[in-house]
């Protein structure tokens, strides 16, 4: 479990095909990191293979590929990253499981007198769990939505904070991100649609 808080920005080292999927070899300010451990790259869980000073390795399965902008990362790229949140942390951001629902595509991106408001291009199963001034996770960022100008597309409003200290700064118009939607709102849509559909059937 996350909570979209960013706490370092890394850069890809190295990418390898490997087993179907692949290897991301990632340098990183953290220390301490551990084999086995969970952390999130880009907003997605991925679990360290091995780890020295300034540098861990991790494995992207196939089926993440197939979810995920991964295949098109290369070295050089800068990545958001997060440490798995403990018992004992602050929940600062809002619940990000690490699991990336959807890539969606930057529409616009525009300078306002104190923010930047990105819209983007979503997909369905990011759009039916997303409300107004809900949570959204875009590339691992705990961000709220801002507007919903129609059904598959939502605005982020970023403030210069964010931009400083994460990757969200870099994206244009075209890039594709990593989104996940709001953990409540996916439980609600699962329960309210089986509630649905058994009425519909007596």
């Amino acid at each position: 479990m996350f909570t979209g808080l960013v706490t370092a920005v890394g850069t890809v080292h190295r990418v390898t095909p490997a087993d179907g999927g692949l290897q991301l070899v990632i340098d990183s300010p953290y220390r301490g990191l551990s084999q086995g451990e969970s952390i999130a790259v880009d907003g997605a869980c991925l679990t360290i293979e091995t780890s020295r000073s300034g540098r861990f390795r991790v494995h992207v399965i196939t089926t993440s590929l197939a979810r995920t902008a991964f295949g098109g990362y290369a070295a050089g790229r800068r990545v958001n990253l997060e440490r798995a949140l403990r018992a004992s942390d602050r929940l600062g951001g809002h619940l990000v499981q690490g699991h990336v629902d959807g890539v969606g595509t930057v529409r616009s991106v525009t300078a306002k007198a104190d923010a930047t408001v990105i819209d983007l291009d979503v997909p369905p199963a990011v759009a039916d769990v997303s409300v107004l001034l809900g949570s959204i996770a875009l590339d691992g960022v705990s961000l709220t939505v801002n507007a919903i100008p129609r059904r598959d597309v939502i605005q982020v409003s970023l403030i210069p904070f964010t931009l400083q200290h994460t990757t969200l700064g870099e994206r244009r118009p075209g890039d594709r991100v990593h989104l996940e939607g709001d953990t409540i709102g996916k439980y609600v849509r699962q329960l309210a649609g089986a509630h649905f559909n058994d009425t519909q059937g007596r």
